[in-house]
C-alpha cells in the first residue's frame, strides 16, 4: 500500500498502482459517457415512443437484480485485477461488435437494450472487484481521498470532455462514439492487467462453504450494520427516482424545453460541473456538517433542484439545478463507497458491495419504465417531479440511521472497524 502525505492529510500516492487504476477508470469513463449519451440519441432515431427509449434504460440496470449478488462473491474468490481487466477486454469486443452494426445500419431498439443488458451484467463482477481491488492499492486512511479522485477525474473524463464531444463524433458517423469506446475499454484493459497488488488476506473457506452461503453471510453483514442499512434503503429510494429521470432526460431537454441534442449536451455538461465541484468540496462538507448531517442536506438540496427540473421551463435553470444535484450526488457517493470499504471485513468487501449495490439498485429498472409511462401519460416533465418526491422519502429513511458509529465487527476481531466519517 502507497500513500503521500499532502497538506498534513494522508492522501494516495499517484506512482504504482493507483495512478494505473486512476488512469484506466479515467479513459473507460470517457468512452462510457460516449456511449450513455449516444445510445439514448440513437434510440430517439429509431422510435418516438417514451416507454421504449425508457425500456434501453431499464435493461441496463436489470442485470443487477439478476447477478450483483453473484458478482460480489465471486469477485471475493478470484484475482480481482485478473476479473477486471478480462471483463474490459470482452466490454471492449462487445462494443466494437456493436459499433459495426451501427455502421451497416442495423442498430435496433432490441439490438440497444441486449447491449445494454450484456454491458450492466458483465459490470456486476467488475465493479465489485475495483470496490475490493482499492484497499488492497492505498491505504486505509486514504481511502476516501482516493475514491474522491477517481470519481472526480471520471467525471472529467466522462461529463466534462466526453458527452459534449458526442454530437461532434455523431456528426462524423453514428457509429463512431461506440469505436471509440471499445478502445477505451481495451486500454483501460491493459492498464489495469498491468497492476500488481497483493490478494487480500483470505480465511479459508469453510467445509461445505457454496456461493449462496457467501452471498447470504454478505447480506447479514450489511444488514448487521446501522450506518450501511440506512444507507442502502435511501440509496434504494433515490435510485427508483433515478430510474425515471435518466431514462427520460433526453426528451425532457429535447422535448420538453425543445432545446435539442446541443441542449442535451449542456444539461449533462452543467451535471458534471456540479459533480466536480462536489468531489472537490466533498472534504469540507463532510468536516463542516458530519457525516449523517452532510448525506441529509444533499438528500434535501437534490430535492429542491429537482422541483426546479420538472417546473422550470428553462434550459438555464434546468441546467444550473442539475449543476447543484450534481455537487450533492458526488457528496453522497464519494462517502458511500468509503464507508462500504473501511466498514467491511476485507474477505467480505465484494459480498457487501454487491449486496448494497443490488439492493440500491433493485427499484432502477421499474423506476425507468414508469418514468416513461408518466411521461407519456401526464407530460415530459412529470418524471422529474415523481423523482423529487422518491428523494423526499429517502432523506426520510437516513434518520434513523444517523449515528454511524456502530462497527460491522467486534472490535476485538481482526477484521478492519475503522470509521468514516461522512
Amino acid at each position: 500500500m502507497t500513500t503521500a502525505e499532502a497538506a498534513g492529510v494522508r492522501a494516495p500516492a499517484w506512482r504504482g498502482g493507483f495512478g494505473r487504476l486512476w488512469s484506466a477508470a479515467v479513459l473507460s469513463s470517457f468512452g462510457d459517457s460516449l456511449r450513455t449519451a449516444a445510445l439514448p440519441l440513437l434510440a430517439v432515431t429509431l422510435t418516438d415512443r417514451p416507454l421504449l427509449i425508457a425500456a434501453v434504460t431499464a435493461c441496463g440496470y436489470l442485470p443487477w437484480l439478476l447477478f450483483g449478488l453473484l458478482g460480489g462473491a465471486v469477485a471475493d474468490r478470484v484475482d480481482q485485477r485478473r476479473a477486471m481487466w478480462t471483463v474490459d477486454a470482452l466490454r471492449g469486443l462487445l462494443v466494437g461488435a456493436f459499433a459495426v452494426a451501427v455502421a451497416l445500419g442495423h442498430a435496433s431498439i432490441g439490438l440497444l437494450i441486449a447491449l445494454a443488458f450484456t454491458l450492466t451484467a458483465l459490470q456486476t463482477l467488475f465493479d465489485n472487484a475495483a470496490t475490493a481491488l482499492l484497499p488492497a492499492l492505498v491505504d486505509q486512511k486514504a481511502l476516501s481521498s482516493a475514491n474522491a479522485r477517481l470519481m472526480t477525474g471520471q467525471k472529467i473524463a466522462g461529463g466534462l470532455l466526453g458527452a459534449p464531444a458526442v454530437p461532434l463524433l455523431l456528426a462524423a458517423g453514428a457509429a463512431v462514439p461506440f469505436v471509440a469506446d471499445a478502445v477505451t475499454f481495451l486500454l483501460a484493459a491493459a492498464l489495469i492487467a498491468s497492476l500488481r497488488a497483493a490478494a487480500p488476506d483470505r480465511a479459508p473457506k469453510p467445509a461445505g462453504s457454496t456461493l449462496r452461503r457467501e452471498i447470504a453471510d454478505g447480506l447479514r453483514t450489511l444488514w448487521g450494520d446501522r450506518a450501511l442499512r440506512g444507507l442502502c434503503a435511501a440509496t434504494a429510494l433515490c435510485n427508483v427516482g433515478m430510474g425515471a429521470l435518466i431514462a427520460t432526460l433526453v426528451v425532457l431537454v429535447t422535448g420538453w424545453l425543445d432545446a435539442g441534442t446541443t441542449g442535451y449536451a449542456v444539461a449533462t455538461t452543467a451535471y458534471t460541473v456540479g459533480s466536480l465541484a462536489g468531489g472537490l468540496g466533498n472534504r469540507w462538507a463532510a468536516a463542516r456538517f458530519g457525516p449523517a448531517r452532510a448525506v441529509l442536506l444533499a438528500g434535501v438540496v437534490q430535492t429542491g433542484a429537482l422541483v426546479v427540473m420538472g417546473s422550470v421551463r428553462s434550459l438555464t435553470a434546468v441546467a444550473a439545478a442539475l449543476a447543484v444535484f450534481g455537487f450533492m450526488g458526488m457528496v453522497w457517493n464519494v462517502n458511500t463507497t468509503t464507508l462500504m470499504q473501511q466498514r467491511a471485513p476485507a474477505d467480505m468487501l465484494g459480498r457487501v458491495s454487491s449486496a448494497f449495490r443490488t439492493l440500491a439498485v433493485v427499484g432502477t429498472p421499474l423506476g425507468a419504465l414508469l418514468g416513461g409511462a408518466v411521461a407519456t401519460a401526464w407530460g415530459l416533465n412529470t418524471p422529474a417531479l415523481l423523482t423529487a418526491a422518491f428523494f423526499v422519502l429517502s432523506v426520510l429513511a437516513l434518520i434513523p440511521g444517523g449515528k454511524p458509529d456502530v462497527p460491522v465487527v467486534a472490535p476485538d476481531d481482526d477484521a478492519t472497524t475503522t470509521h468514516v466519517t461522512r
